[in-house]
């Protein structure tokens, strides 16, 4: 005869676990950031232009590199526009306040032994996007511990260094002590505060660049196209005014 034994039932069955909501753009308190930077938000200080409007974009305006309802200011497409009235008097007298006196001769050349040699830990290095948002918070972050940051420019941002230094003490409110073709030191002040440094929101990732109308036009002003055509046809077919030749020189040595 079989016998069937029936398995007792669970008097603690498993409950199914239960699906955490993902949380919000929204949910952390500290959002949005609020941030009291005189200046608009933008990827590239140095290397844009504020007053040459772009024709169109590559991805829509709703789309802010700072993430979703994590900075208190509107993305525009190029930049995130300050909200509040700037006071430059004002600003310029707090500038003054943390750089304090100017610095000796004495300082700055102990500043600049200490800083200028490649091997400093100190170093931030400025690429083809030139002074970027995200590059004024690894400036604060070094002066947290040390008095000076070695920035060390490298491609296209090396033609107008006198851009470049502008942008760095504009934007970050430091001082550049040091210019050696394309190695700075920007100094801090001696009245910095680590504990007093401003809010910088970062960006969680590089916006798309906008179309920009062309820097060379199709037609020339005051000409039709058929006329501007047959301009530059007249130039390519035209003979050269002189021809520069390129002589080698080979040298045997016995």
């Amino acid at each position: 005869m079989t016998r069937h034994f029936l398995s007792p039932k669970n008097p603690n069955p498993k409950t199914p676990p239960s699906r955490k909501k993902a949380p919000g753009p929204n949910s952390d308190p500290g959002l949005p950031v609020k941030s009291d930077l005189p200046f608009d938000f933008r990827y590239s200080y140095s290397e844009s232009n504020p007053a040459i409007e772009p024709i169109g974009y590559r991805e829509p305006k709703r789309f802010s590199p700072f993430g979703p309802g994590r900075l208190d200011r509107k993305w525009t497409g190029t930049a995130a526009p300050t909200q509040l009235e700037t006071d430059m008097e004002k600003l310029m007298e707090e500038r003054n306040r943390v750089l304090g006196d100017p610095l000796t001769e004495e300082e700055v050349a102990e500043l600049v032994e200490r800083y200028r040699h490649s091997d400093c830990s100190r170093q931030i290095n400025l690429g083809k996007g030139g002074v970027t948002h995200n590059m004024l918070d690894d400036i604060h972050n070094h002066w947290k511990r040390a008095e000076a940051v070695r920035i060390k420019c490298l491609g296209v941002p090396t033609l107008d260094m006198d851009n470049v230094c502008f942008h760095l003490e504009d934007k970050s409110g430091g001082k550049v002590i040091y210019r050696n073709i394309n190695i700075l030191l920007l100094y801090r002040g001696r009245n910095y505060g680590p504990e007093n440094r401003p809010v910088i929101p970062l960006m969680l990732w590089k916006p798309y660049a906008p179309i920009y109308p062309k820097l060379v036009k199709n037609v020339a002003d005051g000409l039709t196209f058929e006329e501007t055509k047959e301009m530059r046809n007249r130039g390519l077919n035209s003979l050269p005014l002189d021809e520069t030749h390129q002589e080698w020189c080979v040298c045997k040595c016995d």
